[in-house]
């Protein structure tokens, strides 16, 4: 299968592009950051260059169009800023949301033309983006931008009920990568990045198929 992953470079989003790349799938990373990536290309992948902020998204259409149509296309980039709430500036807010709600529109909207028949969209969420649960101080843009990520989820599966698209999110617990030391210094994940990458894999390729407009707790503890 053709899989594109954003943020590749480290994490979650790095494991899983291994985890596709050791079980013989084409993989596209995708990262700001290049230095990481260029690990991942030689274990196989291709890789872009590429910051989901910017306003102009020819090169990662173009890139796609070179690779492929997208079999699983998984949203993976994320920001997180642990402020304060009245600490917050708009300049925090407006790259919490820029990463992880408007990238996510840009990135499927513009890569429609580019999905196989039955392309497999998952969002990577997060728990504290799912109304009920427990929230921490310090991630109001963070928790809220996951929220709409996971409406949009939702919002999307319905909108192409009429297509053999899916549309899933994932709302992850604590795994142990950077993001979560960011969050919670003091806190150690029973969960590593490896296996929550295998999850992921599991589930786009086997266990999701019979999911469509699904947001889907993925956690062991709390946070």
């Amino acid at each position: 299968m053709n899989v594109l992953i954003t943020g590749a470079s480290r994490g979650i989003g790095h494991e899983t592009a291994k985890s596709f790349l050791s079980n013989g799938h084409k993989v596209l990373a995708i990262s700001r950051n290049t230095q990481p990536i260029e690990q991942l290309k030689k274990e196989g992948a291709s890789i872009l260059t590429f910051d989901l902020t910017s306003k102009n998204y020819t090169p990662l259409v173009q890139k796609v169009a070179d690779f492929g149509p997208i079999d699983i296309l998984i949203n993976n980039a994320g920001a997180l800023v642990n402020k304060p709430f009245t600490q917050l500036t708009d300049e925090d807010i407006k790259y919490v949301y820029e990463v992880n709600v408007f990238s996510v529109f840009k990135v499927i909207r513009d890569l429609m033309p580019h999905y196989g028949p039955h392309a497999h969209i998952i969002n990577i969420s997060s728990v504290g983006g799912v109304q009920g649960s427990i929230k921490f101080p310090g991630l109001s843009a963070y928790s809220s931008s996951k929220g709409a990520l996971t409406i949009l989820t939702e919002c999307l599966a319905e909108e192409y009920k009429s297509t053999t698209y899916r549309f899933n999110a994932l709302a992850l617990g604590s795994v142990q990568t950077e993001m979560l030391q960011e969050a919670f210094p003091d806190f150690k994940s029973p969960v590593t990045a490896v296996q929550m990458a295998n999850y992921i894999y599991n589930f786009a390729i086997q266990h999701g198929e019979l999911f469509n407009g699904k947001v889907l707790q993925v956690s062991s503890s709390t946070p």
